[in-house]
């Protein structure tokens, strides 16, 4: 039976889908945040999540729980986003020795509901947030545009499609990301050491001690191509912004466009498919004992713009005015 419900969770205003034995929680006024994943029928707990959180737990650390959507994501040097007609100096919020600007704006603003409901075949709600000379940060990027969110449940699982408008007369820098957060153990009654997690790399992007990149693509080693074959345990261990180009992998004899964790104990699988937009991983762990594990999907790498690279290589790009960027990801079980 799907369904949708508006309802109060611990003092956050969401909307609660159901569908094909799937339940998700869109905190919208929490940045769109997909707080809680589940798949009820398989004992599957897709994204970190607490029934005890608190609306400030949620929002004093907006990166670290659920399907938190960045604009600008990852790491600025020095806050400077160079632009192809402007040059714009964003608040350096990574102390020092980082001293970058990170993740931007919008996983932190209100954000409007627009519609939630249901038929048939699938629950949904759509959000929306109008980023304009209202939003303190408008005075470090004034490019006004739109943002619209639809998440859709069903028995395909949750489908997650991002647009944004650019309502400005400049051009629009665009890198998008995800930050994340997978449970870990993600089935009931799992065990942490039983997940491996399988990423379809290519090429590394080497970090510097500022975590930016060095201009350095590496061939894989053995310890990346663990996530390769499947083989890599994403927690128990530090592991800390391991960033790759993306490819494709195998699921169910078919390409595929995304990463999967499993279960080795009982064979159960947590698929995360995402669009050709994203065009790298970031893997990182929070030092690796603190029961979730990020595999971050991105449009660019980390300070992308500023880089004496082309954008065909960095996936960085940008919005004409009155055009828009769309991307998707969906979340599924297979067992």
């Amino acid at each position: 039976m799907n369904s949708t419900q508006l309802l109060d969770f611990n003092g956050m205003s969401c909307v609660q889908l159901k569908s094909a034995g799937y339940c998700a929680l869109v905190a919208y006024e929490a940045g769109s945040n997909v707080i809680r994943l589940r798949d009820d029928k398989n004992g599957i707990e897709f994204f970190r999540f607490k029934d005890s959180n608190t609306a400030d737990d949620i929002k004093n650390s907006p990166e670290v729980w659920g399907l938190p959507t960045l604009y600008l994501p990852n790491r600025f040097a020095d806050g400077v986003l160079k632009a192809s007609d402007a040059m714009y100096h964003l608040p350096v919020n990574e102390k020092a020795p980082f001293n970058n600007h990170i993740h931007g704006f919008l996983h932190k603003r209100v954000h409007k509901l627009v519609e939630h409901s249901f038929d048939e075949n699938c629950a949904w709600v759509k959000t929306k947030y109008l980023y304009d000379e209202n939003d303190e940060f408008f005075k470090f990027l004034p490019v006004k545009f739109l943002a619209e969110f639809t998440f859709t449940l069903s028995e395909c699982g949750l489908e997650y499609a991002v647009k944004f408008t650019n309502l400005s007369d400049k051009m629009m820098p665009m890198s998008l990301a995800t930050h994340t957060t997978i449970n870990s153990p993600f089935v009931d009654g799992g065990k942490e050491s039983d997940i491996r997690l399988t990423v379809p790399i290519g090429r590394k992007c080497e970090l510097n001690s500022r975590c930016l990149p060095t201009g350095r693509l590496r061939s894989p080693i053995m310890y990346d191509l663990e996530y390769k074959t499947g083989n890599k345990c994403p927690v128990l261990q530090d592991i800390s912004n391991d960033m790759y180009f993306g490819e494709k992998t195998r699921l169910n004899h078919e390409d595929f466009h995304g990463i999967i964790a499993e279960d080795i104990s009982n064979g159960k699988k947590l698929c995360y498919e995402v669009s050709d937009e994203y065009k790298f991983w970031i893997i990182w762990n929070d030092r690796g004992f603190n029961g979730y594990f990020c595999p971050e999907p991105m449009t660019a790498m980390i300070d992308a713009p500023n880089l004496h690279m082309p954008a065909s290589t960095t996936g960085y790009r940008e919005i004409k005015p009155a055009e828009s960027f769309e991307a998707h990801q969906r979340f599924f079980s297979v067992v």
